[in-house]
């Protein structure tokens, strides 16, 4: 049963390893320039421009990663990766977000906000289904550690998710709603 946690060592001795967040957006102000387009029943016009702007957040979130790697936290000093190496991923360390395969409760989002403080910095909200404002929008976590990958969450069974629940602080129910594809 492998955890986004096994990616940070303890403090034993070990070489450290950097566990970060970070939340993107490249949405702000679109929304006028969207409600012209419905205005005029451009549809096409508005799906490119979502299209867009959802591409330019996954950009901006990949090129803070490789700065985090090589210039901030500086684990990768000397990568020089070309495109397709990039694209395969081919660097040290990971960034997962939540609702996706390797942590799928999106309500976690409200911990990246709050530690980030998402909306004064970023102008960035969460809406009460946990979906991001701006649509175009990035949030998740930074792991260095040499052996970090992503995977799929498996079925969740019922210790696990008796344990998740009372470390999270609600209740089974609420998981249930939170994680249904993994029960």
């Amino acid at each position: 049963n492998r955890c986004l946690s096994d990616y940070v060592a303890p403090a034993n001795g070990r070489p450290k390893d950097h566990a970060g967040l970070f939340a993107v957006t490249a949405g702000l102000g679109i929304e006028a320039k969207l409600e012209e387009f419905e205005a005029a029943h451009d549809d096409y016009q508005s799906i490119l421009l979502k299209a867009l702007a959802d591409r330019l957040a996954e950009a901006f979130a990949e090129h803070l990663h490789q700065r985090v790697r090589i210039e901030f936290w500086g684990y990768a000093e000397d990568e020089s990766l070309a495109s397709e190496d990039l694209i395969k991923e081919s660097y040290r360390g990971i960034r997962p977000a939540p609702g996706y395969p390797a942590c799928p409760d999106h309500s976690e989002k409200e911990k990246i906000f709050r530690l980030l403080d998402a909306p004064a910095n970023a102008e960035m909200e969460l809406t009460s289904g946990f979906a991001m404002l701006p649509a175009a929008s990035v949030c998740g976590y930074y792991f260095a550690h040499p052996q970090a990958e992503y995977f799929v969450l498996g079925p969740v069974l019922a210790d696990q998710l008796e344990d998740y629940s009372r470390r999270k602080g609600c209740s089974v129910d609420a998981l249930r709603i939170l994680l249904p594809a993994n029960l």
